[in-house]
């Protein structure tokens, strides 16, 4: 690194940041918000890095969160518009099974927001039938006394915002794209 170092300083007269410069082994360095994954015996794979991860996580949480004040409409097409840019800068990695992670956790995100949304246990029941759930497994989801990220999870709220429905609202999905 020394060595490295002094030339790029007095040779080409570039400023070497000690906190980004570093070397190490790919997987232990991240690259504009990538990073490798090394297996042994296997050709590395281009992957997004965990800090990159955190970030999308966080602006997620923010775009959907309850104190939001927003229509779902309004709430879909703001996530969809950060979605689509996203998916654009690391839709080309190598593990596409980060992104399908990912995506479900993004549509988890939305379900809590509806059922953040529907507030009172008539409501939910009311909404989760019209959308299509089965009336035994909407009033067990509705009058459930646990919160709203466990909530999301339930039968019922994947049988009412099942995916077809979630895409039909426009929410992008980091996996594919549409």
């Amino acid at each position: 690194m020394e060595s490295v170092k002094h030339y790029l300083t007095s040779k080409l007269k570039l400023k070497v940041n000690e906190e980004k410069s570093a070397v190490a082994k790919p997987q232990e360095r991240k690259f504009l918000g990538f990073s490798f994954l090394v297996r042994p015996g296997k050709a590395p794979k281009r992957r997004v890095a965990p800090k990159a991860i955190d970030r999308f996580k966080k602006r997620v949480r923010e775009i959907t969160g309850k104190a939001k004040g927003v229509s779902m409409k309004q709430m879909i097409s703001e996530l969809s518009r950060y979605l689509r840019g996203w998916r654009g800068y690391f839709g080309f990695c190598e593990t596409p099974a980060e992104l399908e992670n990912l995506d479900s956790w993004v549509r988890r995100r939305v379900r809590r927001a509806f059922w953040w949304q529907w507030k009172t246990r008539r409501k939910r029941l009311a909404e989760l039938i019209r959308l299509g759930a089965k009336p035994d497994l909407a009033q067990r989801a509705a009058s459930s006394r646990c919160g709203p990220w466990r909530g999301s999870g339930t039968p019922a709220l994947h049988q009412a915002l099942s995916n077809a429905y979630l895409a039909s609202l426009d929410l992008v999905s980091v996996a594919s794209g549409r």
